[in-house]
């Protein structure tokens, strides 16, 4: 049907659509935001509405809608899902509109650009992020925070950008990836590695339409940097002025992402760890984070979580964290004293990213007064501390006195949560308000005093006066009084039992109270406007405290765990070693409720023990042993305390782990390839100076394959990497690469045998093992008994045959059926010959194409 037979408001509503057709459209109509056509389908099917129709000038228009007042749950539930908003809103005055109210859409709302309170989490970012590619300058990343106000960037023009970049995406965890590419193949590339590694992140691509302007410059003046950095910024700008449509005056800070200023950790790595996900949930729970997460502000958790994710290599600045959180570690009163400070301090840097965006309300301006108020007291108590960072912090907390007061004489301690409803300016705060106020304030009195004096001029001691929301105020009278009304009181309303009359004297009051209530109204949002955009222009110094205020409360939380678990100052040294004496695991000592954790030592050096061989049963603790190491040598490097009696460090680089591995699904991998292709990423980037932790390499194929392959690798970071490694394994073949290879040493985890029973002592002691004690680690699982008598029969005949799987007596097989024994005789003479130890893996290699085209003949292949 042509837009000519439908009414002005469907008019209207099919004008803005158009512009808006990728975004569900809420329409606002007095009260209700409303969705009409396919966007009400979506919507009724998504939030459980009930789905209507109406004519209005079309047959059967399907529509649905939500209170204005409420309408940020159903906004939350939609942004989850992925959908982008568009919020059209009545611009002017209905009262004051002739024909139809002018309405426009104020703001896209999209997943990386949403400010709901819904969808946040106090403890992490929500960043947009853009990404560029051209196959010719490499792929620049630009992250916003519109939340903060945080805005980084990231380029990398290496032959491995891909990696790089999808390294800082895992890290970031951006809620919208916007995507502008010149490569399709680059395209489904990323496309792949976000269904397996990102899969509730939404993908934008970039539309080329978006006007030209200047918003790198409005933002960032004065800042250098390369024009593919310029651009890309500036694309990831007009993308948040184009959806959010305020100033964003509070985006000001650009900060490059930085490599050789931290350890870089690869996806595998962060998830392996658990540093802030688990991998059970991807929850915080039993993650590094909860256990060092002992800060009091959201600005503070999320500075954490950015330091555990982004350790330093810089030894000075770790040394400088240290000392700040040493001295607070030591002096239990000044952190109770800084805590109970910090406990009063609101999320400052979302708080102005809302008076940026025109979305906070007076609770907002109650938040920030509260936490400007206690600045003062937490600069007094700063004053004193002598480390270096403390001192620095202290000079860069601006106090905003000026602000606080003025906020303190406007605001009321309680103010409603709308803004356009009066009730938030303090009384004395504005004359002419006050006087309104009066006036408004008086209408009782007045009231009374009228209702007396028209009892005495008309002798009616039964009428009263009163006021209702739909006839305003009125003299009644009953019905058997009427008649005695005076000639100038005009009939207003009939009841049943009484009539409702208004006289020239009511309807003067009635003007100005009602007046004065929608001046109230009007004055206040002006005065709290103005309030607004006072602090607009001080955002700058307020984000500046608000940063300062992060870190005081990640140092003081970094002493009270250093506190509470007994944890020591790891020295810092330049010579490559790495000496934990009774080192603790983080994490595990705290889940233990009704053990004590036994402690282990670490020694890793450049020279005899460069990498470390640890073999032992299965859930003895290698695995908890390695990652402990790993963790320790982190927890150093973001200047935190360790679990452990005594700690020499030398920063790493890098930190790989290969440890467990599952098939992946999403992109069609088997456990040994997902296993392989990490073993592969770190023999292409690790470095003398990193952090290697493997654990079980090769397990994921045959016996002798995974044994060559591990071997390999063993040697090829022995010889040409040259990094620190703990390589837990249950070939216990490999132990004689002690021998072998210079700065190799071997460690085993020690058991105690009880008969059939075995103690896992969970000791790290010197020198290596070759048994599994698989019988015995099935038996503590609950394995049956007889499988288990069964096992060891079987576990005693190959030893006795070298390995040979000899035919049960009672169950023979037929002559010519393989499967009695696990080689023919010919093979199995040709590989009793072969010395596995010496061999390279190339000759491996070759041996086993030999045996399997041997095997293949025996067989008749």
């Amino acid at each position: 049907m042509a837009a000519a037979n439908v009414t002005p408001m469907v008019q209207q509503y099919m004008a803005v659509k158009q512009e808006h057709q990728n975004e569900l459209l809420f329409f606002r109509l007095g009260d209700f935001y409303e969705m009409f056509f396919d966007d009400a389908i979506t919507a009724s099917r998504e939030l459980n509405l009930t789905l209507t129709k109406r004519s209005n000038g079309m047959e059967h228009m399907p529509m649905c809608g939500v209170p204005y007042h409420s309408v940020d749950g159903y906004i939350a539930k939609l942004i989850k899902k992925g959908y982008r908003i568009a919020i059209c809103e009545q611009v002017e005055d209905p009262k004051l509109a002739k024909g139809i109210v002018e309405r426009k859409v104020i703001k896209i709302i999209t997943p990386g650009t949403a400010l709901n309170e819904q969808l946040l989490e106090d403890k992490h970012n929500r960043y947009l992020v853009f990404l560029q590619q051209d196959q010719d300058k490499g792929m620049c990343l630009a992250a916003a925070d519109v939340t903060t106000g945080e805005c980084e960037w990231f380029l990398d023009q290496t032959p491995e950008s891909f990696l790089n970049i999808t390294e800082q995406l895992y890290r970031l965890q951006p809620a919208e990836l916007v995507v502008h590419f010149t490569s399709e193949e680059m395209r489904e590339k990323l496309q792949e590695w976000l269904a397996a590694r990102l899969p509730e992140c939404v993908v934008t691509h970039y539309d080329e339409s978006t006007p030209e302007a200047d918003y790198f410059t409005q933002h960032f003046a004065g800042s250098d940097v390369p024009d593919e950095v310029h651009s890309t910024v500036e694309l990831l700008l007009r993308y948040l002025h184009g959806t959010v449509m305020a100033d964003l005056s509070h985006i000001n800070r650009l900060v490059r992402i930085e490599r050789n200023s931290f350890m870089n950790l690869d996806v595998t790595a962060i998830r392996n760890l658990e540093l802030v996900r688990n991998m059970t949930d991807g929850s915080k729970r039993g993650t590094l984070l909860q256990v060092l997460d002992f800060t009091n502000t959201s600005m503070g958790a999320r500075r954490l979580r950015s330091w555990i994710e982004s350790p330093l290599l810089d030894v000075g600045r770790i040394y400088e964290r240290q000392e700040a959180v040493a001295e607070l570690a030591a002096a239990a009163e000044l952190r109770e004293a800084i805590v109970a400070q910090l406990k009063a301090v609101a999320d400052m840097e979302r708080i102005v990213s809302r008076i940026e965006v025109g979305s906070a309300n007076a609770r907002d301006l109650v938040a920030l007064r509260n936490s400007l108020s206690v600045l003062p007291g937490l600069k007094g108590i700063l004053e004193g501390c002598s480390s270096g960072l403390l001192r620095k912090l202290w000079k860069g907390l601006h106090l905003h006195e000026e602000l606080a007061a003025r906020l303190q004489q406007a605001i009321v301690d309680e103010p409603p949560f709308s803004v356009r409803e009066g009730g938030m300016i303090r009384t004395g705060y504005n004359q002419e308000l006050d006087e309104l106020h009066l006036i408004a304030a008086d209408n009782k009195t007045w009231m009374q005093n009228f209702e007396q004096k028209i009892k005495e001029e008309t002798g009616i001691k039964t009428m009263k006066v009163g006021f209702n929301k739909v006839f305003g105020y009125y003299i009644e009278v009953s019905k058997g009084q009427s008649s005695s009304v005076p000639p100038y009181f005009v009939r207003k309303q009939t009841l049943v039992n009484a009539e409702r009359y208004i006289v020239p004297e009511l309807k003067e009051f009635e003007n100005k109270i009602l007046g004065a209530k929608e001046k109230i109204e009007q004055l206040e949002y002006y005065l709290f406007d103005e309030l607004r955009t006072l602090i607009r222009g001080k955002i700058k110094e307020i984000q500046e405290t608000a940063r300062a205020v992060s870190y005081i409360d990640v140092l003081t939380g970094l002493a009270e765990a250093a506190y509470k678990y007994n944890y020591v100052r790891p020295e810092l040294n330049n010579n490559g070693e790495i000496k934990i004496v009774d080192g603790r695991h983080p994490v595990v000592e705290r889940l233990l409720e009704k053990e004590i954790f036994v402690p282990n030592n670490t020694n890793l050096n450049n020279t005899d023990e460069r990498m470390i061989i640890i073999t032992g049963p299965n859930m003895a603790g290698k695995s908890t042993y390695m990652r402990q190491v790993a963790l320790l040598v982190l927890m150093t490097q973001i200047g935190s305390f360790i679990p452990a009696r005594q700690a020499s460090v030398c920063p790493v680089d890098k930190i790989f782990t290969r440890v467990g591995a599952s098939d992946d699904l999403a992109t069609g991998q088997s456990t040994f390839m997902v296993e392989m292709n990490e073993v592969a990423q770190i023999l292409k980037y690790a470095t003398k100076n990193s952090l290697i932790i493997l654990d079980e390499v090769g397990r994921g194929t045959s016996t002798f394959d995974g044994m060559s392959i591990a071997h390999a690798v063993m040697e090829y970071i022995h010889d040409r990497i040259k990094a620190k490694t703990l390589f837990a394994t249950h070939y216990h073949q490999l132990i004689a690469l002690e021998n072998v290879l210079s700065g190799v040493k071997n460690y085993s985890v020690a058991v105690k045998e009880r008969g059939k029973d075995i103690i896992f002592l969970r000791r790290i002691v010197p020198g290596g093992t070759d048994r599994s004690y698989g019988v015995h680690v099935a038996r503590l699982a609950g394995l049956p008994k007889k499988v288990l008598e069964r096992s060891e029969e079987l576990l005693k005949e190959y030893d006795n045959d070298n390995g040979h799987v000899q035919q049960p007596a009672a169950a023979a097989a037929p002559q010519d059926n393989m499967m009695g024994s696990l080689f023919g005789s010919s093979i199995a003479n040709e590989l009793l010959k072969l010395d596995v130890m010496s061999m390279t893996p190339i000759e491996a290699m070759s041996a086993l194409y030999k045996l399997q085209d041997e095997a293949r003949k025996e067989l008749g292949k």
